[in-house]
């Protein structure tokens, strides 16, 4: 059998970009060990610890070290519990030592810290024995330095890597192993342990008496100065206080925020921009698409995390035309990798890949969304001839495309899809047939209409021309997607997925159409097509949105992006329909993530499978779904903000809320400690749906 990417489901995250552990449910860290899947410390890319193995043994009275023949055991799991951001919990037990009795008499906790570029763990073995207890508690650590890509293809770990390439771990004194290559080095240091470096382990032996405990603490330190990422400073958001009668919200809340602080980084050449990484450990970087949604997303939280994002990209935006990078002038970037991102198959990317057709027109709606929210002028006038060039790379998208923004893999290695859905199967007729390039996908055309509109009026604001050529161009699209992209179905229309190289209309039903709601392009007859269209069993029926209809001819409940869930899709569509009167529909997908989220310890996944919620008793898990992942972290953000129908104009001074008859899905809820223009916004509404609202001095509130 062909290697095939690792799964991920069943292993422990901790994390603190760009540096994140997946462990076994016992906390080790073994490679090579059948079914481990991609265990390891990564590290901006590359596997810093391919094994962390901790076992322990007896040691017998006056010596100093086991017997000759030591029985070593890996404590058996009992707990591995998130226990804050950048931390895990661990509870095993040491069957062997202690009391012989049925009950367990000697556990060995290990508490996990991830902070970015060093791991330190801390082992506390603890007894309830009648006696004292005298053992050797042993790691085993090596590290192969393989890059993720080689990980992901599922290709076997590599050997140990020391300092001349394929050496084992040399000892530097009694309580440190060294190894790394000509890029990075990591050092693992354990005080009061003794290194053995032929062998690659580190040995304290420790005396517990009865009802005590006793504490060891390894640390390893990775440096890598040629990264191109690098930790971010604290969070660029201020962290809000929520409350709600459905109790699940708050809880999910906590743990995504949690998330999302442990996803921060910045460029190695921009240290002070703040942006969120795609997600872990595959996408542990900068990526033009997700990134923009996380921060888009986390908006109510202020504006910071906004601006390190839209400045970070600008300092990429495309300057020329390489059809291998995909770069053009004015493109916002895909993501950003240390070297040829290269996975031994079709797939090799450059380390800057343009290969998206969306990430453009959404930094736009971006920087106009950060304004509207109190991103101040001074920080917005610097990114204007960003702007300029982005909106002038939507224009000539449009018309190579033929008056819609379309894709086609130039280079024959990238990416065949270049919109969120990037699978090369994610574009399919209702019939299952796959659709040929050049793509032109429905949601990308709200989003250039969005673009153009947004665009128009900061053009207008700062005093810049062009904002009438802008309108016109948004109207234009509007008129022609309107002719172009409708479908008279069994159920009503909808909108097609896209539109295939040769014009034709790619019908399948798919979760594209919710991210049209509320970008303007669709006028309110169309927008109620959409809502019944999402809003029927086929397409909400399992525990959120699913991306394609459960009748379409290529759906499946685990293909990637043709019948799966993911919760940022979810999101979107539940603003959108939020935003365009439909809240019916948007509580029904709300409350889907509200009862998958507990199956996953509430840390939401990048996606899960679209089994119909009547058929299982919870969500079955997508088995290589990276977790955390920022938009997934982020939508719980996004759909509590449009439960509060918040509309900032920063600018204007006004805040209009939104709000429908009746109460909200989750009961009352109260938001405290948001964030617009700088100031403190306060938003509570009970449990019959009236809502007060706490705004910042000169933010005037208008409810409708």
């Amino acid at each position: 059998m062909p290697p095939r990417q690792p799964l991920l489901h069943d292993l422990v995250v901790t994390l603190a970009a760009p540096t994140v552990v997946l462990a076994a449910p016992d906390g080790d860290l073994d490679a090579t060990a059948p079914g481990a899947g991609v265990q390891g410390v990564f590290h901006a890319d590359v596997r810093v610890v391919s094994l962390l193995r901790v076992t322990v043994a007896p040691v017998p009275a006056g010596s100093e070290e086991p017997g000759p023949d030591p029985a070593w055991e890996r404590p058996v799991p009992v707990l591995a519990a998130a226990d804050g951001a950048g931390r895990t919990r661990f509870v095993g037990l040491a069957r062997g030592l202690g009391d012989d009795v049925a009950d367990p008499t000697v556990r060995v906790e290990r508490g996990r810290r991830v902070t970015p570029g060093r791991l330190e763990e801390t082992f506390t073995v603890r007894s309830s024995a009648t006696d004292g207890v005298r053992l050797a508690l042993r790691v085993e650590v090596a590290g192969d330095l393989v890059p993720v890509e080689h990980a992901k293809a599922g290709l076997p770990p590599g050997p140990p890597a020391g300092p001349a390439g394929a050496q084992p771990p040399a000892a530097t004194g009694t309580a440190a192993l060294r190894w790394g290559d000509d890029a990075v080095q990591v050092l693992a240091s354990a005080p009061g342990a003794v290194a053995d470096g032929t062998g690659g382990t580190l040995t304290w032996v420790l005396d517990v008496a009865p009802d005590t405990a006793a504490d060891v603490r390894l640390v390893v330190t990775v440096t890598d100065p040629g990264a191109a990422v690098v930790p971010a400073a604290t969070p660029p958001w201020r962290r809000p206080e929520i409350t709600a009668d459905d109790r699940r919200l708050p809880v999910l809340l906590a743990q995504s925020l949690d998330d999302l602080a442990s996803l921060r980084m910045a460029t190695a050449s921009a240290p002070g921009d703040t942006f969120l990484a795609a997600g872990a450990p595959w996408f542990l970087t900068l990526f033009g698409r997700d990134s923009l949604w996380a921060a888009r997303m986390l908006l109510p939280l202020g504006t910071d995390l906004a601006l390190g994002t839209l400045r970070t990209l600008a300092a990429y935006q495309g300057v020329r035309t390489d059809p291998a990078a995909e770069e053009e002038p004015g493109k916002i970037l895909h993501e950003l990798r240390r070297g040829v991102f290269d996975t031994g198959g079709a797939l090799r990317l450059p380390p800057v890949y343009y290969g998206t057709v969306d990430a453009t027109p959404l930094w736009v709606c971006l920087l106009h969304d950060a304004w509207r929210w109190g991103l101040p002028a001074a920080d917005v006038e610097p990114l204007l001839p960003a702007l300029g060039a982005a909106l002038e790379w939507v224009g000539a998208a449009a018309a190579t495309g033929g008056g819609f923004l379309s894709y086609v893999d130039h280079s024959g290695s990238g990416l065949a899809n270049q919109g969120w859905k990037d699978s090369g199967d994610a574009v399919r007729f209702d019939d299952g047939a796959l659709a040929a390039p050049p793509v032109a996908l429905a949601e990308v055309q709200g989003y250039a209409y969005e673009a153009a509109v947004s665009g128009a009026e900061l053009l207008d604001a700062f005093d810049l021309p062009g904002a009438a050529r802008w309108r016109d161009f948004a109207a234009d699209l509007a008129a022609r997607f309107r002719e172009r992209y409708w479908v008279d179905g069994a159920d009503g229309r909808y909108p097609a997925l896209a539109l295939d190289g040769a014009g034709r209309v790619v019908d399948a039903v798919a979760s594209n159409m919710g991210h049209l709601l509320g970008t303007g392009i669709l006028d309110a007859g169309e927008a109620a097509d959409v809502a019944a269209r999402l809003g029927a069993p086929d397409m909400s029926g399992g525990f959120g949105l699913r991306t394609m209809s459960a009748r379409a001819g290529g759906f499946g409940v685990m293909r990637y992006h043709c019948g799966t869930v993911w919760p940022h899709d979810t999101a979107v569509a539940v603003a959108g329909l939020v935003r365009t009167g439909h809240r019916d529909v948007a509580a029904g997908l709300l409350g889907g993530v509200l009862d998958a989220a507990p199956a996953f310890g509430n840390r939401l996944p990048e996606l899960w499978s679209g089994d119909a919620r009547d058929a299982v008793p919870g969500p079955v898990a997508y088995p290589a779904a990276c977790r955390p992942q920022a938009w997934a972290a982020a939508a719980p953000v996004a759909m509590t903000a449009a439960l509060l129908g918040l509309e900032p104009d920063a600018p204007a001074g006004r805040l209009v809320v939104h709000r429908g008859d009746g109460p909200l899905p989750v009961g009352a809820l109260a938001v405290r400690g948001l964030t617009m223009a700088g100031g403190r916004l306060d938003v509570e509404v009970d449990r019959d749906g009236e809502v007060a609202v706490v705004a910042p001095e000169g933010i005037e509130v208008v409810r409708r």
